[in-house]
């Protein structure tokens, strides 16, 4: 019998997470290794900003995105893995609807604003490497912070319109999720009423907040490859790559990985792929970026050195 129009048959009350595991030794060896990632994730992140904030060599447009982009990979594993972790602690499954959609909502938000934050970073090396002579008027404080506001704003709406539009789904049973946390497809699929709108909506997210984006970053590094390739020493071709290959890594991860778990709604095959897609997003991305913008960057390893061993920069 079909719901009559307009009557919200949602009798869901809470959604049961069934995790990356179900075998409970498994599920031992899980909680001690994302505690672990989860700690020196955290840690990583936050060595990177405080380096970033004592270091007056890093007092710079690149670094201060840099920071940013530490708060939010510490923010994105804090959406997810904590809340598994206590899962795993009280072998309790189930979350509740309320608490579903907001995890869901900050997940979308920090993840929005990672993608215009990246596209602001490839931006700045784009104006420092090809427009050297006006890259201090083009890049003063005040556009780095306008350029940070307006990428959360951005990523907020898009959020909020992903969490407002799923509000109006109907869930009716089975409330069971083959995930260990609640993002859209998974959620799709449960809905007992139509979802072509929230697919429609976040098709064209996905057009604006990663394709656009994308579009964007590789324009940027096509204009900055052309400048270093005119760049005579080799030394200074050296460190114009080194500085741009660790942002185009973070973007290669970034992407790759998001546009294969959104771009294949539909597909109740691939659950167990897209806990491996999770686990990348989640964990092992935040935990990689502290790795990737440090080991070649000698400036941010003796910041780093520094705060580690309490000793105050020469400079």
């Amino acid at each position: 019998m079909e719901p009559e129009v307009g009557v919200n048959r949602t009798s869901v009350t809470e959604f049961i997470l069934l995790g990356l595991v179900e075998t409970e030794q498994l599920q031992s060896v899980v909680f001690v290794v994302f505690l672990f990632a989860y700690l020196l994730t955290v840690g990583g992140n936050l060595s990177i900003l405080a380096a970033i904030l004592v270091e007056p060599k890093l007092h710079t447009p690149m670094y201060f995105f840099l920071g940013n982009l530490s708060v939010l990979d510490v923010g994105c594993i804090t959406v997810t893995v904590p809340s598994m972790l206590a899962r795993l602690l009280s072998h309790k499954r189930t979350v509740p609807y309320r608490a579903c959609l907001t995890q869901l909502f900050f997940f979308h938000l920090l993840a929005g604003m990672d993608c215009f934050l990246l596209t602001v970073m490839a931006y700045d090396r784009f104006l420092a490497i090809c427009r050297p002579l006006t890259y201090s008027t083009r890049m003063s404080k005040t556009v780095q912070r306008m350029l940070v506001v307006v990428s959360w704003a951005l990523g907020f709406t898009n959020a909020l319109n992903h969490t407002l539009t799923l509000t109006t789904l109907n869930f009716c049973g089975p409330s069971v999720i083959n995930h260990f946390y609640c993002d859209l497809p998974q959620l799709f699929q449960l809905s007992c009423s139509s979802t072509q709108l929230n697919e429609l909506l976040l098709f064209v997210a996905a057009a604006f907040m990663a394709v656009t984006p994308l579009v964007l970053i590789t324009v940027s590094y096509a204009h900055v490859a052309a400048a270093v390739l005119q760049i005579r020493s080799v030394e200074g071709r050296k460190k114009a790559f080194s500085t741009c290959g660790s942002h185009l890594t973070v973007v290669c991860l970034f992407y790759g990985t998001g546009i294969f778990n959104y771009m294949r709604l539909g597909s109740e095959e691939s659950s167990d792929k897209d806990k491996g897609v999770g686990v990348f997003n989640t964990v092992i991305n935040p935990m990689l970026n502290p790795l990737i913008y440090s080991l070649r960057n000698p400036d941010v390893q003796g910041a780093l050195w520094r705060v580690l061993v309490g000793k105050q920069s020469l400079t």
